[in-house]
């Protein structure tokens, strides 16, 4: 349980075993309202590929969900909520670097904290670009890793594609052929295209 700012906010840290710790890394849920907990398959998965890679990572509920305390508070809060768990985690390994990753309304918050928390690397996972105006969010300075399936039922693909190609910071961007919001039986796809983003970003 760590401090944030509507009050405490519940987490699960994760690191990687039998090897040393190159860096750190944030990862985001989905939306709070519509059932998302640091316990979303897409999010655990994200989890799971870092640690492989030798990162050490912490999932936390946004406030209002799961034990975190306080409410929904449409992503300026929720970003208040991941510059909280930002700075805790500087402070166990202020010598290591540090990354951001976000599932879907996770991805949007992720991409608003960005600018302020200066990671070293970001990971955007279907960004929902139909709900919030992306337009005022500050574009990230880091390497930046765009995921989107094609047959996403929740975030339309060509909305993404539309907001890409209007933003002057590109990403590199991973459009998944027949993959659905969820990444039903595609997460090892997934796996695969934040293993060779991020492999050759971290130290040696």
């Amino acid at each position: 349980m760590l401090d944030g700012p509507a009050g405490v906010l519940e987490a699960v840290t994760a690191c990687p075993r039998g090897r040393p710790m190159l860096a750190t890394a944030v990862i985001l849920h989905p939306h709070p309202l519509y059932g998302g907990t640091l316990h979303n398959k897409v999010v655990h998965m994200l989890a799971r590929a870092l640690n492989e890679l030798g990162i050490a990572t912490v999932r936390f509920n946004f406030r209002g969900v799961g034990a975190s305390t306080g409410r929904f508070a449409n992503g300026v809060g929720e970003t208040e909520d991941v510059q909280a768990v930002i700075d805790w985690v500087r402070a166990q390994a202020p010598q290591v670097p540090l990354w951001l990753a976000g599932f879907s309304f996770g991805a949007y918050v992720a991409l608003r904290a960005a600018a302020g928390a200066n990671p070293a690397g970001l990971i955007t996972v279907a960004p929902a670009v139909h709900l919030y105006d992306f337009s005022a969010v500050a574009m990230p300075r880091c390497p930046w890793l765009l995921i989107q399936g094609e047959a996403d039922e929740v975030v339309p693909v060509e909305s993404v594609r539309q907001w890409l190609a209007g933003i002057p910071v590109v990403p590199e961007a991973h459009f998944l052929p027949g993959v659905g919001h969820f990444f039903h039986q595609r997460l090892a796809d997934l796996q695969d295209v934040v293993r060779g983003f991020v492999a050759p970003r971290l130290p040696a």
